[in-house]
């Protein structure tokens, strides 16, 4: 079971605090200022563990077996990051914005995952997404 959980209880404590630093993240920086900063540590950090992990004589043999996907992911994560912040900066509220914004990407990957790869859809999930549409008009009700 932990397993399950562990992996997941990093991604919410993870998004917890990438949540609060987005929206804390002053609105007079630039925002791709910021994100040069954050990118660096982050790429400190990641180079750090992978070499303790693949030890460096292996590390040119791990990176030769990566592929598009690495490229990519850093795009979107980009995006990811810059919508975040200017999301905040329009007015989103901490508790609505990611709220909105996840239930929506849950959804899609919903569809997308049966479009794609062949996912099977069950009553019940298409009675979740109807249960998230409704919830996405209430919750944003106010904007």
């Amino acid at each position: 079971m932990f397993e399950l959980l562990w992996p997941l209880i990093i991604v919410v404590g993870s998004n917890i605090v990438y949540n609060i630093c987005a929206k804390s993240t002053p609105s007079n920086v630039n925002a791709f200022g910021t994100l040069t900063i954050t990118y660096l540590v982050a790429a400190l950090v990641t180079f750090l563990i992978f070499i303790y992990m693949v030890k460096p004589e292996h590390a040119i043999t791990e990176l030769s077996k990566i592929n598009w996907t690495s490229i990519v992911l850093g795009i979107a994560i980009v995006g990811l990051e810059f919508g975040y912040i200017y999301m905040y900066r329009v007015g989103w509220q901490l508790s609505i914005g990611s709220l909105v914004a996840n239930i929506c990407l849950a959804c899609s990957l919903l569809v997308i995952g049966v479009l794609l790869y062949k996912e099977h859809i069950n009553i019940v999930q298409i009675l979740g997404i109807i249960v998230c549409c409704i919830g996405l008009i209430l919750v944003t009700n106010n904007y």
